[in-house]
Order: structure tokens, then C-alpha cells, then sequence
């Protein structure tokens, strides 16, 4: 616990970073640009297509039927809209993680082991086609359940077990992969992740829950509608910054263990870790490294 700990303050830290700060941006504007692109060409035949299919269902109009008697009429209209917008947040969710993943990661993975693990080997254990297929496959099992467990979320304890339960397995597979992938061996992550597999589920459920969270910010109900774009743009920012954390989280997390990994291996003394960094030292320049890396 004290290893989980002392990542999670690391990570906290460095988000205050300029380096994290300006990488963040790049994927809000790339998802906010194809977000409002795919709104601008795809929003009403999409709310048509919700409409004419609940139109089909006998339970869903008999539904409506009787709020319009108890006058819940302008349900109707909204209905299909907050449908399609509840069907494209996972979406986001999951094309925010990517772009993390993709554009963020191997940058923030180089910042940690600039100030912290100068000395580590890189094993090159896993190219970045590799991530982007590990990423890809994982993210597919990943909406799979969620579309499998959708009727579960009617229930009210299961909507908030559920889904933070996927997204936590996602990010452990994801994040612990692209965390050991330039310094570890392909034996040593699937030895570290066999053998942490329980504190890396750990942060991967409590990134689960952190990644849910900015699903709140939709809970203005009909209004949502109203402020769409103004809430997309600030989910996809959350989402961003929480993704971000979390990679630092794992980082930090996954190259401790493989520092100690390596140095039991080799009979030497773990290194003690110095006290965590101030906001003062993190805003310093990175060393350079006595060896460039290849």
C-alpha cells in the first residue's frame, strides 16, 4: 500500500507540470473537433433513427403515453436526444483513452524516467504498434461488456459497480502495457503483471471510478441538452486530465517495481526513495542523461 501511495502523490504532483498541462490540450482539440464534426453531420439522422426505433416499442410508447396523461409530455421530445447523448459518451470515454494513450503516454513515460529512473535499462519490450494493437483489442473487449451489461444498469446498485468494473479492467490492461513498455523485456511486464496483478487492479478500479466521475456533469437532465456543447468539451477535458493522472499513476507504480525486480535479480540493496518532489522542483528542467537514449 505504501508503493500505491507514494505513486498516487508522485502522479498528483506531476500533473502539475507544464509538460503534462500542454500535452493535455492535444487531445481535447482533436476529440472536441471530431465530437462537434460527427454532431454537425450525423446529430439529426441520429436522433431520428433513436426516435423511429423507440416509436417501434410497445413498452417505451406505452411509457410515454401515460407520462403525457400525468403531463410529462416534453419527455417525448427529448427522450431520443438523451439517448443518442448516452450512447456517445462511452464513445468519448473510450477514443479519449486512445488519444491519451497514443499522444500523451510515451511523453509522460519519458518525463518519469527522466527524474526519477535515469539509470533503468530500456528492453524495448513493446513497440508502439504493439501498444496500439494491445490498446485496440482490450478497448473492444471492454465496449463488448459494456453493451452486454446495459440492461444490468436499470438496476440501480449495479450502474455504479458495473461499469466502474470495466473501465478499471481497461485501464489496468492498458496503462500497466504502455507504463512497462519501453524499459521492460516482454518477460519482465508479464512477470510484473503477473505478480502485481492485484495492486495494478486496485488502481485500475480506482481509475475506473475516477474515469466515471466526469459522467456527472450530465446530470442536469433535460437542460444537458442545452448545454451540450459546453459539456462535452468540459467531459472530454476531465477525461483527458484523469487519464493523464492515471498513466502517471501506473508509471510511477510499474517502474519502482521493476527497478526493485531488476535490483533483487542482481543482488544489490534497493535504493530508498527520496522525499516526494515540490511543485518548485517539478517546474525545474529535466537533467540531461549522461547516455542519450536510441
Amino acid at each position: 500500500m505504501s508503493r500505491i501511495g507514494d505513486a498516487f502523490w508522485r502522479a498528483a504532483a506531476y500533473c502539475l507540470h507544464p509538460r503534462v498541462m500542454l500535452l493535455s490540450l492535444l487531445p481535447l482539440v482533436l476529440m472536441a473537433g471530431l465530437a462537434f464534426g460527427l454532431g454537425y453531420f450525423f446529430w439529426e439522422s441520429a436522433v431520428d433513427g433513436v426516435r423511429a426505433t423507440l416509436g417501434n416499442w410497445r413498452l417505451v410508447e406505452s411509457l410515454l403515453g401515460w407520462l403525457d396523461h400525468m403531463g410529462g409530455s416534453g419527455l417525448r421530445s427529448v427522450l431520443a436526444p438523451l439517448v443518442v447523448l448516452a450512447l456517445a459518451l462511452p464513445v468519448i470515454v473510450v477514443l479519449s483513452l486512445l488519444l491519451v494513450a497514443l499522444l500523451m503516454t510515451p511523453s509522460l513515460v519519458k518525463l518519469v524516467a527522466q527524474r526519477r529512473f535515469t539509470q533503468i535499462e530500456r528492453k524495448q519490450g513493446g513497440s508502439w504498434w504493439r501498444s496500439l494493437g494491445w490498446s485496440l483489442w482490450h478497448v473492444s473487449l471492454a465496449l463488448l461488456a459494456l453493451l452486454i451489461s446495459m440492461p444490468f444498469w436499470l438496476i440501480p446498485p449495479l450502474v455504479l459497480i458495473v461499469p466502474p468494473l470495466i473501465w478499471g479492467w481497461l485501464g489496468y490492461k492498458v496503462f500497466s502495457f504502455d507504463a512497462l513498455a519501453e524499459h521492460a523485456s516482454v518477460a519482465e511486464r508479464r512477470q510484473l503483471m503477473r505478480q502485481h496483478r492485484l495492486p495494478l487492479m486496485m488502481l485500475g478500479l480506482v481509475t475506473g471510478y475516477l474515469g466515471a466521475a466526469p459522467a456527472a456533469i450530465w446530470a442536469f437532465g433535460v437542460m444537458a441538452l442545452a448545454l451540450a456543447p459546453f459539456l462535452i468539451i468540459a467531459s472530454i477535458w476531465l477525461y483527458t486530465l484523469v487519464f493523464a493522472f492515471s498513466t502517471l499513476w501506473f508509471t510511477h507504480y510499474a517502474l519502482t517495481a521493476l527497478q526493485e525486480m531488476r535490483e533483487l535479480r542482481a543482488g544489490k540493496p534497493t535504493v530508498v526513495e527520496p522525499e516526494l518532489p515540490t511543485v518548485d522542483e517539478l517546474l525545474q528542467p529535466a537533467p540531461v542523461p549522461l547516455i542519450p537514449p536510441l
